[in-house]
C-alpha cells in the first residue's frame, strides 16, 4: 500500500507537531519518510516554519524544536583556540563534564559573526558530529580564524560551567 503524500500546510502542521513532541533531534531524512516527500521539500518547509518564528534549529543530529517556557539552564559563552586536530579533545572534555555545547561562533572579516549550531552533549553525539564533518569533507569554522572561536555552553549548574572553563584552561584551549 502506498503512503499518502502530505501536501503544503497539512505537511508543515505535521512537521511542527513531530518536532514539538520529540525529545531528540529528528533528521530531515526521517521527516521526509514520514511525510512521503523529498528531503529538499522538508528543508523548504522548515525554512517556512522558521519564517513564522517557530523556534526550530538545525543541529548536527537533525532538527530540534526549542521548547519555550522550560526551565532555563545556566549558559556561558567562552573563547577557545586550537587547531582542528584538537576538536574531538575539546568537545569530549566538555561533554564528559556534563556540558551541552550549543554552537560555535567566529568573527569573519567579510560576513561578520557566523554561528553554527552543534548541540552535542554526549560522546556519541560528538562522534556523530565529527563523522558528518569527515564524511562531507567540511571544514571547521575555526579554520577561518586561526583556530579562534566561541562556544555557547549550557549546563545544569554554574559550578559545571566553572569546571569546564578550568578544564579547558588546563588543556591550553581556553582564551582568557
Amino acid at each position: 500500500m502506498e503512503r499518502k503524500k502530505l501536501l503544503g500546510e497539512e505537511r508543515r502542521t505535521k512537521l511542527l507537531h513531530l518536532l514539538q513532541t520529540s525529545t531528540e533531534p529528528v533528521t530531515g531524512s526521517e521527516l521526509s519518510q514520514i511525510t512521503n516527500v523529498s528531503r529538499q521539500v522538508i528543508v523548504g518547509d522548515i525554512t517556512l516554519l522558521k519564517a513564522r518564528n517557530e523556534p526550530i534549529i538545525a543541529t548536527s543530529q537533525g532538527y530540534l524544536y526549542l521548547q519555550t517556557g522550560s526551565t532555563q539552564k545556566p549558559e556561558r559563552i567562552i573563547a577557545c583556540q586550537h587547531d582542528p586536530s584538537r576538536t574531538q579533545e575539546e568537545l569530549y572534555l566538555l561533554v564528559d563534564i556534563g556540558i551541552t555545547v550549543k554552537d560555535v561562533k567566529i568573527e569573519h572579516p567579510v560576513y561578520g559573526d557566523l554561528t553554527a549550531s552543534i548541540m552535542v552533549s554526549s560522546r556519541k553525539e560528538v562522534q556523530q558530529f565529527l563523522s558528518r564533518v569527515t564524511a562531507t569533507n567540511a571544514s571547521f569554522l575555526s579554520e577561518l580564524t586561526s583556530g579562534i572561536h566561541l562556544h555557547t555552553l549550557s549546563a545544569s549548574s554554574e559550578e559545571l560551567l566553572d569546571e569546564a572553563e578550568c578544564a579547558l584552561r588546563d588543556a591550553g584551549i581556553l582564551v582568557d
